[in-house]
Formats: C-alpha cells, structure tokens, sequence
C-alpha cells in the first residue's frame, strides 16, 4: 500500500466514526413521550416532542418518561374492616406522569412506591367501616382513596385520575349468609308483590261488581220510566177512546132528539118515549123504581098497543 493513500484512511476511519457517535446521539421525541437529559451526573433538561442532538460523551438520557394514561392492577389484598372481618380487595389505579422531572428524582421505584401507598391507603380506609358499610360504600371509598393517592403523589411528579375497587371478597361462611339473607329478602319482595296483587284484584272486582249493579240499577230505572210512560200513553187513549165514545152517545142522543123534534111529535110519543127510558132504568142495578102517577096511564095505553101490534 502506498504510503501516500494511508493519511486518507485514517481520515476516512475518523470522518465514519464521527458520524456514527453522531447519529447514535440524534434522538427522535414521539408523541406522549419525555426523556429526562443529565450533563455530568446533574439533571440538565428535558426533551419534548421532536428532534434532538444529545452531546456525546458529558449529556445522558437519565429516563424515558410516557406521558400516556397508564393503568396499575393490584392483586388482591387482605384488608379488615371496624368489625374485624377479613377480606380480599382487589384496586384498580389510573394515572397520569405529569412531570418527568419530579418522577425522575422524586422517588425511587415509583410502581413500587405506588402500589405500597395503595395498599396502606386502603387499609385505613377500610379499617374504619363495617362490612356492611365496606360493600355498599365502594363509591365512597374510590373517591377517599384517589383524593389520598393524588395528594401523596404530586410530589412524584404524578396525577391519580381515578380509583376504582374491582372486587371485595368477604369470608365464604360470610358470603353463605349474605346469599341466605338476599334470599329471605326475594321471598319477601315476591309476598309483597303477590298481596298486592291479590289486593289490586279484589279491588278490580269490587270495582267492577259495583258498576255492574249501577248499569243494572240503571237499566231498572229506565225500564220502569218506560213501563209507567207505556201505562200513561195507554191510559190516556183510554180515556180518549172513552171520550170519543161518550161523545158519540151524547151525539147520537142529540141527532135522535133533532129528528124527534123535526118530526112534531105529541103528548103520546113522548110519554112512549119516557116509559122506554123508565125501561132501560129498570133493567139496571137499582132495587126500588118509583113511577108518576100519569105514567101509570100511559103504560096502560102502551100495552094496548103492544096486543095490537101482536093481532
């Protein structure tokens, strides 16, 4: 090899490996992500969304931080409650790095440190409710516990979004009683229902009952109304028939007197005519008749006429 052509390698060699450090220090910042940059062992920065050249050699990346929701699902714990019953809760944790610096040099281990403060945390608020308390109070109990971990955790540069009890596992000769007293409370529900059901249909009933004897009474009513207006109407063509044949007599009567009186008759027609009145009296209901004296002639004088008409 020519001796001239080695100082060319030699800087070729130095150039490449110039920009190999180069481009092992140029860093690329992805959305919802940090880095934490030290120089000599001092925090220096940190980098955000972008790109960044990272001086070899004095400036490091101390931590890479994700600014991301993230989510911590605890084991089950043993927790006891006021009235000494023991039992497993399993939390849920969500929260947010809101300052990578303080969660850089904060504390050491924050997972750890999270998830011992979850628990102590836990432990007292459970400690002091009951167990009856203990399972109808889970929203008050997420509200306590993520005001608490908030609080403890904002020096650590993180925000606790929400907690959440997934499950509370009591004792087994515990859950055997709940399950029988959950029981006895459906068989009570379901006789509650079941009288007032038997009560709303005996109310339908006599509801019913009652307006089938208004309809009845009604119905009677209006029957009668139309019975005594059919007596009514039959009474008064009755009387009109009556009258109407009155009138007829009394007409009658009245034509056979005219005629009577046209014809001029004399003292002999009309004593004939009273004896045939006298008659038509004494074939009534009457007991005792008293005839005038002068009717006593014409009668003679209408039998003689009687034996003539007969000869």
């Amino acid at each position: 090899m020519p001796e001239n052509t080695v100082p060319y390698i030699l800087l070729a060699a130095v150039v490449i490996l110039v920009l190999a450090i180069i481009a092992k220090h140029i860093h690329v910042v992805k959305q919802s992500h940090a880095y934490v940059i030290e120089r000599l062992g001092a925090f220096r920065a940190v980098w955000g969304v972008g790109f960044h050249v990272l001086p070899p050699f004095i400036d490091r990346i101390a931590k890479k931080v994700t600014l991301k929701e993230q989510v911590l699902d605890y084991p089950p714990q043993p927790v006891i409650t006021k009235d000494n019953v023991t039992m497993q809760i399993d939390t849920v944790v969500y929260f947010q790095i809101t300052d990578p610096k303080l969660y850089a040099y904060g504390v050491e281990q924050p997972m750890i440190a999270m998830e011992t403060l979850t628990a102590t945390t836990l432990r007292n608020i459970i400690g002091d409710l009951e167990l009856d308390q203990t399972l109808t109070s889970r929203d008050v109990i997420n509200t306590k516990m993520r005001a608490i971990l908030d609080e403890a955790t904002d020096p650590w540069g993180i925000k606790v979004n929400r907690v959440e009890l997934k499950n509370i596992l009591p004792p087994a000769d515990i859950q055997n009683s709940m399950e029988k007293q959950m029981k006895a409370e459906r068989d009570r529900r379901q006789a509650i229902l079941q009288a007032e059901g038997q009560k709303h249909s005996a109310i339908l009933v006599a509801e019913g009952q009652k307006e089938s004897a208004i309809l009845k009474a009604s119905a009677d009513k209006e029957a009668a109304i139309l019975k005594a207006e059919a007596e009514k109407q039959a009474a008064i063509l009755k009387a009109e028939g009556q009258a109407q044949a009155i009138l007829a007599v009394q007409k009658a009567t009245a034509d056979a007197l005219k005629l009577l009186n046209e014809a001029h008759p004399n003292d002999q027609v009309i004593k004939l005519k009273a004896l045939e009145a006298m008659q038509k009296v004494a074939d009534g209901q009457a007991t005792k008749l008293i005839i005038p004296s002068d009717m006593q002639g014409l009668a003679a004088l209408a039998g003689g006429l009687k034996e003539i008409v007969k000869d």
